[in-house]
């Protein structure tokens, strides 16, 4: 094991070197005796946020779903404003349409999905028919686009892009290695500091660009509530940009958990942001889904 070592102390901060890691701590932290570098690893090895959206897929809920697709100068073009129910039975689950209201050009005349943002977000939070079978182990599991074409590739790289930030990822053309902010020839590029939250119990590790370095990055800013007693992700905020030939997103999201009989669950996902795919327009979007009564 590595011990991180004290480097400076100013303002009651102190900051530690951990391998290549430059770590602010606060002074709450430092009282605390926090093994930074345990700590560091456990934030690297994390599945507890990408198991919580996988448990989505075990458990029924209510949903609240709010999508808004702005056009220029943030005019409203388009929305969808509505109450779904997951229900899970026999180890299959389906979804429940109780109420919805769209406005605009939400969908095209065949009932489709008008904008290619929108139908990612479907994807990630609708069931289509009954699907069986599905579980929340993670395991070895990795997201991958492999296979994947058009459309369903992009969709799959969003999916890699919200449930493992942070993380190298296969299949992202021109930006897979921008995104593992661990690595040695991207950790250079960041500051990095933890705090404590004595409301949630938790420990605050926040992850910001240095000045001057943001085009070498894609994920700008992140901040995770750790539970102090087991590590499992309690709230997320995250920004991602990047502009490329093939697309381009400037996103901020938002995940805030909750527990359900022993399971670590998602009740409060946010998105807001641009994403530019080629060939198609730039869509503008806010999307906010509440998830509540959870059952089994």
């Amino acid at each position: 094991m590595i011990f991180p070592v004290i480097v400076t102390a100013q303002n009651n901060d102190s900051t530690v070197k951990v391998e290549s890691t430059y770590i602010t701590l606060s002074e709450v932290i430092i009282n605390q005796k926090l093994d930074v570098a345990s700590f560091i690893a456990r934030v690297k090895a994390d599945t507890t946020f990408y198991k919580a959206f996988k448990s989505l897929r075990i458990v029924g809920y209510t949903s609240i779903n709010d999508i808004r697709m702005l056009g220029k100068r943030g005019k409203l073009q388009a929305s969808l404003n509505g109450k779904s129910k997951q229900i899970v039975e026999n180890g299959c689950r389906k979804m429940e349409v109780i109420s919805q209201k769209t406005t605009g050009n939400f969908y095209d005349n065949k009932g489709n999905y008008n904008y290619y943002t929108a139908s990612m977000y479907a994807q990630l939070f609708f069931t289509n028919g009954t699907v069986c079978g599905e579980n929340n182990i993670v395991g070895n599991k990795t997201l991958n686009s492999d296979g994947l074409s058009g459309m369903e590739k992009h969709k799959a790289q969003l999916k890699m892009l919200f449930f493992n930030p942070g993380r190298r990822i296969k299949g992202l053309p021109l930006i897979s290695g921008k995104t593992a902010i661990f690595d040695r020839a991207m950790i250079g590029n960041y500051n990095m500091r933890i705090d404590f939250d004595d409301n949630l119990n938790a420990y605050i590790f926040r992850i910001t660009v240095k000045p001057g370095r943001e085009s070498n990055v894609v994920i700008k800013e992140m901040t995770t509530w750790f539970d102090q007693k087991n590590f499992e992700v309690l709230a997320r905020n995250y920004s991602l940009k990047y502009d490329a030939s093939v697309y381009s997103f400037d996103v901020q999201m938002k995940v805030r958990m909750t527990r359900f009989n022993g399971l670590l669950i998602p009740n409060l996902i946010s998105y807001n942001g641009s994403w530019k795919i080629m060939f198609k327009k730039k869509e503008t979007g806010i999307f906010t889904a509440t998830l509540s009564d959870f059952n089994r």
